[in-house]
């Protein structure tokens, strides 16, 4: 991440919880530009403004959210924006379907401020923190029929081992253009991490022409 300009919007209606988290993620993302919302609405309106946030660390229990209708509302209007839920609830099917509305992480708020740091640095890198049980019980194969034209380029180039600056060149893209599309191809693939999607990728034999169409 050095050299990079990271963007974080945290949403949390607790001033003392926002200012927490900022600061863990200061320490760990030097330069980092933070945004902050204590509403859904207000949330919403950050991202109308800067629609491309490195992470947005969320609270599910915060005014406008209902619950999980909050998180699936923003999955659906920035389909690419990391979302890292934080949050006080810890029924397992709460977690699960919050991994099934398109979070990328879900930390409970009893985590030390190094642990969230923590997990924000793997969600940056491209992994989806879900656990077996949040991942739907149909095949590999099914879940990449979901992909898009441009996400199967993009997964093909990945299976080459190419990384992103590379695909981007390949593909006349931004790099942050092809790191949104790994974002959205790791959580329709319902895999944890590049090489995980990789390796069940090999097994499909994608067509070369998958990369040139």
């Amino acid at each position: 991440m050095s050299g990079e300009t990271l963007s974080f919007l945290i949403a949390d209606d607790h001033p003392m919880v926002r200012d927490a988290l900022a600061s863990a993620l200061a320490q760990s993302f030097a330069g980092a530009r933070f945004n902050m919302a204590g509403t859904l609405d207000q949330a919403r309106a950050v991202l109308d403004r800067e629609p491309e946030p490195d992470a947005v660390l969320l609270d599910l229990d915060m005014p406008g959210m209902d619950g999980l209708a909050g998180l699936a509302r923003l999955r659906t209007e920035h389909p690419t924006a990391p979302i890292v839920v934080v949050s006080a609830a810890r029924d397992a099917s709460v977690v699960q379907r919050a991994y099934e509305y398109g979070a990328s992480a879900y930390i409970d708020k009893s985590a030390s401020l190094e642990e969230i740091a923590g997990i924000v640095r793997a969600v940056l890198d491209g992994e989806i923190f879900a656990p077996p049980d949040a991942v739907a019980g149909d095949s590999f194969a099914q879940r990449a029929a979901q992909l898009t034209p441009q996400q199967w380029r993009v997964l093909a180039l990945m299976v080459q081992g190419d990384q992103n600056k590379r695909i981007a060149h390949k593909l006349g893209v931004g790099e942050a253009t092809v790191k949104a599309h790994v974002t959205v191809i790791l959580r329709k693939l319902g895999v944890r991490s590049r090489t995980q999607a990789v390796i069940e990728a090999r097994g499909l034999a994608m067509p070369t022409e998958t990369i040139r169409q």
